[in-house]
């Protein structure tokens, strides 16, 4: 059991914050928050009261105290982030002095042992904003929604964000081949489908292939063509705490997983070619994705049929204009991603769509 006093939002953090404080002369609590942290990769300060060391109590990202240890902090300086730790249910006088210490929040063992992992290890990886994440899809089959999705990230790591790719689109053909990177070593999508609760925001950025200075989550070339939703979940919870850019590369049908990634976007770009039918299918798509993402745009990619321009088929699909997709003229070099030069028609494109949407997620 969790039960919240005042205010359940960790601390402000930016980097990595390093463990917790924990106050307690309870052999058995202790080595179950010792196993905790553990679990949650981090690395715990322990004291059997205050702290003697200046400053140790106030600096510290999280606070654990065992009702224990509730009478000797009474007198300790008033700060976000303590968590008064029990075992008793029963014990109605564990509010009173929760309060007493201004704790934030009441935890009962073994109940709340999720719930106090999954702090610990907000703390210890330095959570801060999560990153902007932005999904591309596309309006028919063809429509150039993988080739945007990777200019998109390309150009948001050559501009300096800390930027992950993820290919949630397992009959795409892989976005690490578009990258020209399906040989880099690095987990792929089966890797993770067994993940379930938190996934190391870290673990998962250092596993992953790394091309054009970002990380991608592709496919690999076996059998698997799902990932249970509980997965997707985890594995996209992760990325985004990360900060930064999350760039989601999605199908046009919507499964349980995709429903999971559609509901942690921050956006969607619909790329829709100019002519009738793709209008016609796009809409459709729009439908279906409009019930679970709010933020949805439209990027047109011409050539246009007659009568059409990107704001007559912005209003067709009754969304906003993201602006239109330029084509890409090829290259000597075989080798350069989408959006790769930096002076190309689509990387200048995906510069400006940063610019109108401000990254926020603190991960540069």
């Amino acid at each position: 059991m969790a039960g919240a006093i005042t205010d359940n939002r960790p601390p402000a953090a930016e980097g990595r914050q390093g463990g917790p404080l924990i106050v307690t002369e309870d052999a058995v609590l202790l080595d179950d928050l010792l196993r905790l942290c553990a679990a949650a990769g981090a690395r715990p300060e322990v004291h059997h009261g205050l702290p003697e060391r200046r400053g140790s109590w106030e600096s510290a990202p999280l606070v654990l105290v065992g009702d224990d240890a509730a009478r000797r902090v009474r007198g300790a300086v008033r700060r976000r982030g303590v968590v008064l730790v029990g075992r008793d249910q029963d014990d109605s006088g564990v509010w009173r002095r929760a309060v007493e210490i201004g704790a934030d929040h009441v935890l009962m063992l073994p109940d709340g042992e999720q719930w106090l992992v999954d702090r610990i290890a907000d703390v210890a990886e330095g959570v801060g904003r999560p990153a902007l994440t932005v999904g591309v899809l596309g309006g028919r089959g063809g429509a150039g929604a993988s080739t945007l999705a990777c200019a998109l990230a390309v150009t948001s790591a050559r501009e300096g964000r800390r930027t992950l790719l993820v290919d949630a689109d397992p009959l795409g053909g892989g976005l690490d081949v578009l990258l020209g990177g399906e040989a880099t070593e690095g987990l792929r999508w089966p890797a993770f489908a067994a993940s379930r609760g938190r996934v190391g925001g870290g673990a998962l950025e250092e596993s992953l292939p790394e091309l054009h200075a970002l990380r991608v989550l592709s496919w690999d070339r076996g059998d698997s063509v799902a990932i249970p939703p509980q997965a997707v979940r985890a594995v996209l919870a992760a990325a985004r705490r990360r900060g930064g850019v999350v760039v989601v590369d999605l199908p046009r049908r919507i499964d349980e997983g995709v429903a999971e990634a559609l509901a942690q976007l921050d956006l969607g770009v619909l790329v829709v070619p100019a002519e009738l039918r793709a209008i016609a299918a796009a809409g459709r798509v729009a439908s279906s994705v409009g019930m679970v993402l709010r933020d949805l745009r439209v990027a047109v990619r011409g050539p246009y049929a007659p009568g059409l321009d990107d704001r007559e088929v912005a209003r067709l699909l009754g969304l906003p204009l993201a602006g239109e997709v330029p084509a890409e003229p090829p290259t000597s070099d075989g080798g350069m991603p989408p959006g790769g030069s930096a002076r190309g028609p689509l990387a200048r494109f995906c510069s400006a769509f940063w610019q109108r949407v401000p990254v926020e997620g603190g991960g540069v």
